[in-house]
């Protein structure tokens, strides 16, 4: 896959493409359906697969919304590249382009810097100043300036339509076994672990403190999952503040079961599989201690009727 930053990219030439445009947060079901789509245009009439994204976020730039995103910007690029997708155009979501008017935006922007030939996206697709251009304004635009628009419907699950508001809902409030139903596979925190103030070493329970600039962080205790030097390891996650011990900022504790050696300094990823418990504040670290040890027991049991 070929990474292009921005429209200004010297390396971009327009080479007939089918585009799909879009913020792809989390790369869910519904933009893996999209994707699809894109690529089976492309191999039907020879065209490179393209996808236009932007950075920062759309509702972000414009101040709009205070919008967490679900994946970190490098995440999301791995993820395109384990896709079908033969190139990615990361573009600057500045005023300069929000104020593009949509007839602009498809004649300058998809077919003349792009080379769209065909052009796919999610029925919700909004473009151009204001947001003002829909699927049915992209249709007739793209008619005239030759392009091939086909409208992919929404994935849904349950019943339910997958989206990535609908992503980030379910994991701020903890829900991570549903939030990976429409991900596709459990959502992810990628960090590197650092010193903390020892507690659960003291407590017998010595937990790797992750580092991390991953924007959404469920609270609780979860059962987790942490890769580390390729390998997967059972594990025990705490988001919260350590209430017990008084208030503290939001941290990131796992507990990997069994693992003996240490962790200082290297990159880890930690996937959340399931939520056993809110956090909350204990009379005392013993009390404490004797919690995490029947967490632990739980997380062993769930690991064993899973295999």
């Amino acid at each position: 896959m070929v990474l292009y930053r921005g429209l200004d990219d010297p390396r971009l030439a327009p080479r007939p493409a089918a585009v799909a445009v879009g913020n792809f947060d989390g790369l869910h079901l519904g933009h893996r359906k999209i994707l699809d789509r894109l690529c089976a245009a492309a191999r039907a009439r020879g065209l490179r697969s393209l996808v236009l994204t932007f950075a920062p976020h759309p509702e972000r730039a414009l101040g709009r919304s205070s919008v967490r995103m679900i994946d970190t910007p490098e995440a999301r690029l791995e993820r395109f590249r384990a896709t079908c997708i033969d190139a990615v155009v990361v573009t600057p979501f500045d005023p300069a382009f929000a104020r593009l008017d949509p007839g602009e935006f498809v004649e300058r922007t998809l077919r003349g810097r792009l080379g769209a030939r065909e052009v796919v996206v999610g029925r919700s697709f909004r473009f151009g100043r204001g947001r003002r251009g829909g699927v049915a304004l992209l249709k007739r635009l793209g008619e005239r300036a030759g392009l091939r628009v086909r409208i992919v419907p929404p994935a849904r699950r349950n019943g339910r339509v997958i989206s990535s508001t609908a992503v980030r809902s379910l994991l701020e409030r903890g829900r991570v076994d549903e939030a990976a139903r429409l991900l596709g596979r459990p959502y992810e925190v990628r960090g590197r672990v650092v010193r903390g103030e020892r507690r659960g070493r003291r407590l017998g329970f010595p937990t790797a403190n992750l580092a991390t600039s991953s924007e959404i962080l469920p609270e609780g205790v979860f059962i987790t999952e942490t890769v580390w030097r390729g390998r997967v390891h059972a594990s025990l996650t705490s988001v919260g503040t350590n209430p017990t011990f008084g208030p503290h900022p939001l941290s990131v504790e796992t507990l990997l079961l069994g693992f003996r050696g240490s962790l200082y300094g290297a990159p880890v990823t930690v996937r959340f599989l399931r939520k056993l418990r809110p956090t909350r504040s204990f009379r005392s670290a013993e009390a404490l201690a004797e919690r995490i040890k029947k967490d632990c027991a739980e997380a062993r049991a769930w690991f064993a009727a899973r295999h």
